[in-house]
């Protein structure tokens, strides 16, 4: 076990900053979940916000990082987790974006096992920021990233059968496009958090 904190207990605020971005991963999950589930709506309006939020943080930990001397985590640590957690909320913002061009696409289409796959990676990033902030075990983290090593072997997996599946249909040029992208960009989310897992991993691995 490590303690980031034992002696910079009042530097707080890039944990504060990261756990927030790692929170808005999650919230673009949830408002793309709704999107999905009701396309009808025709409203980014959730997902825009969740990403334009996580804008401002990684904005604000820039900010923070030029006016703070020390850091309980190293800069260049601090400034690849915050890339790489606001690249989840912007990848599922483009799904949206996707989704909106041609919801009738959607008709007949089940997501509901990559948005379970989204939301149980957004939710173990979530996690180990929380663990990573209270000073964790190297096992525990490892366990934790190996869950979405796992998470994003299987999304690799289901978009291979949903690929195989759509270039044996008799589906049109035009929908089988817009499948094989959003497909595409489903995966690449789960890609997201397991870049952010390793970011955690390796730096747990340095401090302990």
């Amino acid at each position: 076990m490590f303690s980031l904190q034992k002696a910079l207990g009042k530097e707080d605020k890039f944990f504060d900053f990261l756990e927030a971005s790692a929170q808005e991963g999650r919230s673009s999950v949830e408002a793309l979940k709704k999107l999905i589930q009701s396309p009808e709506t025709k409203s980014l309006d959730e997902v825009v916000l969740s990403r334009r939020r996580d804008k401002a943080i990684n904005a604000q930990i820039s900010d923070a990082l030029c006016t703070t001397f020390v850091t309980a985590l190293e800069r260049e640590d601090i400034e690849a987790l915050s890339n790489s957690l606001y690249k989840i909320p912007k990848t599922v913002e483009k799904i949206g974006e996707r989704i909106l061009l041609a919801p009738h696409f959607l008709k007949g289409v089940d997501l509901s096992r990559q948005v379970e796959m989204l939301e149980k990676a957004t939710a173990t990033v979530l996690t180990m920021l929380k663990e990573l902030r209270k000073g964790a075990k190297v096992d525990n983290i490892k366990q934790h990233n190996d869950m979405l090593q796992l998470v994003e072997g299987g999304a690799d997996k289901l978009v291979l059968d949903l690929m195989r599946g759509l270039y044996s249909s008799q589906i049109e040029g035009v929908r089988l496009v817009f499948l094989k992208d959003l497909f595409e960009l489903l995966e690449k989310v789960t890609d997201r958090c397991r870049d952010a897992g390793n970011v955690m991993t390796q730096i747990v691995l340095k401090n302990s």
